[in-house]
């Protein structure tokens, strides 16, 4: 009965998230776009600076990170540095878009660039497209969720039911709470999060060499595979091009989900305090990465990486350092899916349904709740349990469809001249290029195949724009002076 103790301790945490979740909506009206999409911009600093960091570490810390240290070795710290990268643009652009938010009403990314570029029709093509990224991001997360039930219940629970639980209970408090069900779930799981990998990979360390000092791990290493320490890596694919290419494209990319999370902020200057630390919380990938490199020679014959850090934990650990790792691992994974399924719900609805078919806002408000239902049990669930790939690859693909709206990103904060004919000739051709170069020509010279398609989009934004005419005074000027006006009116700031 005993090795069922971590399954029960990793099942708790669901109803734990149920609890907070649904509760996180009380005395909040969830049937508006600005309720439940956007919190009503009312989260504080810590519940922000939490929210974001849990959206972004996601199952990766301790599946796809582990997983990538034990298969290639040092590629996997990738991820550290495009996050601390991804820091810097959330401090300098996400304060800017809390403004213009907060003063004009826009909740979602693609609202806002409709309204810069005056073309609703560019607003939907950029929710479309920005959403392949934020729903391959949330079937990595599903499929981490699965697996973490699959693992810890010793195969009793296989992974197509581990989706479905996992998406039910997300469900229940999402459509119950929206943002602010995110938000103070995340907050609980990010610090779940950071205690139980530090927990983890001390222990771990200790384990393996006998104290706490991993320099014998990386000295083991250099004299047996030193190939695990540069790159290539030892399965000799992650060249120098594409190792570094893969840090750029996810540099460039401004997520739906991240920017809908920005806008929970109770104000600018809330959001700029939240954001400056987040590099901080990034730490918590290093210990999961030496258990990876631990794995090396604990587990060479493992047959799914991602799996190494729970099997070493189920294998090895105390049965509630074990469950602990279970919840936290079973934590990240829904911190960082149910963003991407409410901003998609959010961004199809409001960008795509309501210009579409002319709505109401207290209609679309209505439906907007709805929308995660569809999006759960016809796109998410199934390629979940399809399981189509490597949980790393299949966010890097996400990245290289995401990042095709850096242009856009772009003309909103920095070039006045940009037009809509410019921005969508530009996503177009670079999403038919990133996904040629994904699937087809899967990434030439060792180039993501983002990288690609903005090598195109860049071009054919800054011709056509030049060639056409560009939108009214009236309509850049909120965007070109927002800070200053808002500076002005917050005495917040």
């Amino acid at each position: 009965m005993s090795q069922y103790v971590p399954f029960i301790i990793t099942a708790s945490y669901l109803l734990i998230a149920i609890i907070i979740g649904w509760g996180a909506g009380r005395g909040h009206n969830m049937r508006t776009v600005e309720g439940w999409g956007a919190g009503g911009r009312s989260m504080n600093s810590i519940v922000v600076y939490l929210l974001v960091a849990a959206g972004g570490v996601s199952a990766y810390t301790f599946m796809g990170s582990p997983g990538w240290a034990h298969d290639k070795g040092v590629p996997a710290l990738y991820v550290v540095v495009y996050l601390a990268y991804m820091a810097i643009v959330a401090w300098y652009i996400g304060p800017k878009v809390w403004n213009l938010g907060a003063k004009y009403g826009h909740v979602t990314q693609s609202t806002a660039i409709a309204d810069r570029y005056e073309s609703k029709l560019l607003g939907g093509l950029t929710a479309i497209v920005g959403s392949v990224g934020g729903l391959a991001f949330a079937v990595i997360q599903t499929i981490g969720a699965a697996y973490i039930l699959n693992v810890m219940s010793f195969g009793l629970i296989p992974t197509w039911l581990g989706v479905i639980i996992a998406l039910s209970v997300i469900a229940i408090y999402l459509y119950r709470s929206g943002l602010r069900a995110i938000g103070f779930t995340n907050a609980f799981q990010g610090a779940l999060m950071f205690v139980v990998a530090w927990m983890v990979g001390l222990w771990a360390v200790n384990w393996f060499t006998g104290g706490f000092n991993a320099a014998p791990i990386f000295e083991r290493l250099r004299a047996e595979a030193p190939e695990f320490l540069t790159l290539p890596g030892a399965l000799d694919d992650m060249s120098y091009a594409f190792w570094t290419t893969s840090i750029l494209i996810s540099f460039f990319s401004i997520w739906q989900s991240h920017w809908i999370a920005w806008m929970g902020a109770k104000s600018a200057r809330s959001l700029k305090r939240a954001v400056t630390y987040l590099p901080l919380y990034y730490l918590v990938l290093i210990p999961m990465i030496v258990v990876g490199f631990i794995g090396i020679f604990a587990y060479p014959d493992i047959a799914n990486s991602d799996q190494v850090a729970i099997q070493m934990a189920v294998d090895n650990m105390p049965i509630i350092v074990a469950g602990l790792l279970g919840a936290g691992t079973l934590a990240a994974s829904m911190s960082s899916s149910e963003p991407n399924i409410h901003a998609t719900a959010l961004t199809y609805s409001k960008d795509v349904i309501q210009p579409l078919f002319k709505l109401s806002d207290e209609r679309t408000g209505k439906l907007t709740r709805w929308l995660i239902f569809p999006i759960m049990a016809l796109i998410i669930a199934p390629i979940s349990i399809m399981e189509p790939a490597s949980l790393v690859y299949i966010l890097l693909i996400g990245y290289g469809f995401t990042g095709q709206a850096f242009a856009i990103m772009v003309g909103i904060f920095f070039w006045p001249r940009a037009t809509a004919a410019g921005a969508i000739v530009g996503l177009v051709a670079g999403a038919v290029v990133t996904t040629l170069f994904s699937f087809v020509f899967v990434h030439p010279l060792g180039i993501h195949a983002g990288i690609w398609g903005l090598a195109v989009n860049i071009p054919c934004f800054i011709i056509v724009s030049l060639l056409t005419k560009p939108v009214s005074k009236e309509t850049l000027a909120p965007f070109f002076s927002a800070d200053e006006k808002a500076a002005a009116e917050d005495p917040a700031r």
